[in-house]
């Protein structure tokens, strides 16, 4: 069973030069997502480790690497879009574990280059308690995975006028 470390600052310290250099900083992306949702310090903590670890993915070879797929498809919807989802199904299970997302998001970026924008969990409902991120509901469904489950997409790295945790983002258009 996967568990949440202990101490975020070791896992940085093993994630170091695991992928490319992301083109916003951590920092930056993080300070704006937490003042629009009033994070608690548990939670900016949380957020802080999933940033850490998902910043390997602006790179989609760093994705590929670690097991992940694209859906091909871009996600859009009236509400807004979600772009191309990469699955890691390996990790699709009744288990949440905030430092193993089963998707990142990438949307179509400058010139078509897509840019990491999210990640997304997806935990199955084997009859345990709902899962929460930081003290944050999951959302029921939501993804066409074909069993009950759980889901929450997390905007860590696009901003998001409809909150942090939205499953879609107005500012994301698929072409």
């Amino acid at each position: 069973m996967r568990t949440l470390p202990m101490t975020f600052s070791l896992l940085a310290l093993a994630m170091i030069g695991c992928g490319e250099a992301p083109p916003t900083s951590p920092a930056e992306a993080g300070a704006a997502a937490l003042r629009k949702v009033g994070a608690s310090s548990s939670q900016s903590e949380l957020l802080d480790a999933v940033r850490q670890i998902s910043a390997r993915f602006h790179s989609e070879s760093q994705a590929t690497k670690h097991g992940y797929v694209s859906t091909v498809d871009c996600v859009s919807s009236p509400a807004g879009g979600m772009g191309v989802h990469w699955l890691n199904g390996s990790l699709v299970d009744p288990v949440f574990d905030p430092l193993h997302p089963e998707n990142v998001l990438y949307a179509p970026g400058p010139n078509g280059i897509p840019k990491l924008v999210a990640v997304e969990y997806i935990v199955i409902n084997a009859g345990q308690p709902a899962p929460t991120f930081g003290g944050q509901a999951f959302d029921v469904g939501g993804t066409p995975v074909p069993v009950p489950h759980w889901s929450l997409h997390v905007w860590l790295w696009k901003d998001n006028p409809s909150g942090l945790f939205a499953a879609f983002n107005p500012d994301v258009s698929c072409p």
